[in-house]
């Protein structure tokens, strides 16, 4: 050692990569020289995908109704089975209870504060506010469009009036206007089908503007039902703007739909 050094510099110490797994490095990581290796994070990769794994396992019959919980009778654990056809039933009965709306209401002025704001207090509403002149296609197709939403998420309150009785003045053009309530306030308002599919907006169409406000959720087995049945050979056909009839009654402006009786 040389007599000269000072004992209080510091000593250079060489070092390689300190990550590596050397003897060397253990050597300085034992004394605090180099920070012990940060664990590697393979482990935790795998581990998170083993979870990801049996989530998706325990998970595996979601969204599956009651007559495909049948068909898996030879493949799957009975009281499994079982638990998860409790909760499909369950499902329907919340569904069937809610259902207290099922069909278009008509609304005046007067009693629009009640019946559409302080409604949606209890529930969504959606109000479709339509041409009265009767020559706005598009309005007379949206309240069929309306009819089959109404009756087949009854727990939503689907209402229905010409646009000038609502407001006056309100410009023919505009319509149809969609305006969709919740605790009271308005969620979101459509004026015209320029920002849907246009003429060729259809129910499903609807369908995603409530899936994106939280009015519908999308593992309602109702959404499920009506894509099976429309890939079961083509018999109920897509609605929409451009094609659709009125077979199922005439229009509201009309005024022979027997939803309004």
């Amino acid at each position: 050692m040389n007599p000269n050094m000072d004992m209080n510099m510091p000593v250079n110490v060489p070092v390689d990569d300190p990550n590596a797994d050397t003897e060397w490095n253990d050597i300085l990581r034992k004394h605090g020289v180099i920070p012990e290796k940060p664990p590697s994070p393979t482990p935790m990769i795998e581990e998170a995908l083993t979870q990801a794994r049996q989530l998706a396992h325990e998970n595996r019959l979601e969204g599956k109704d009651l007559e495909e919980l049948d068909e898996l009778e030879d493949d799957e654990d009975e009281d499994f089975l079982n638990s998860y056809r409790a909760k499909r039933m369950n499902e329907l009965s919340e569904i069937q209870h809610a259902s207290v709306y099922g069909q278009v209401y008509p609304v005046q002025k007067p009693e629009y504060s009640r019946a559409v704001t302080e409604e949606s207090a209890k529930a969504w509403v959606c109000v479709l506010l339509t041409s009265s002149s009767g020559m706005n296609t598009e309005s007379r197709v949206m309240g069929e469009v309306w009819r089959e939403l109404a009756g087949k998420w009854g727990d939503i309150k689907f209402c229905q009036m010409a646009a000038d009785l609502c407001i006056e003045g309100y410009p023919d053009k505009n319509t149809p206007t969609v305006l969709v309530y919740r605790d009271t306030n308005i969620r979101r308002q459509i004026v015209t089908l320029a920002e849907l599919k246009g003429p060729k907006t259809g129910v499903e169409d609807v369908e995603a503007v409530l899936l994106g406000l939280g009015a519908l959720q999308h593992g309602d087995v109702r959404l499920k039902k009506k894509r099976d049945e429309d890939g079961e050979g083509g018999e109920e056909p897509k609605r929409s703007l451009r094609g659709a009839s009125t077979t199922k009654g005439a229009s509201v402006e009309d005024g022979e739909d027997s939803d309004w009786d």
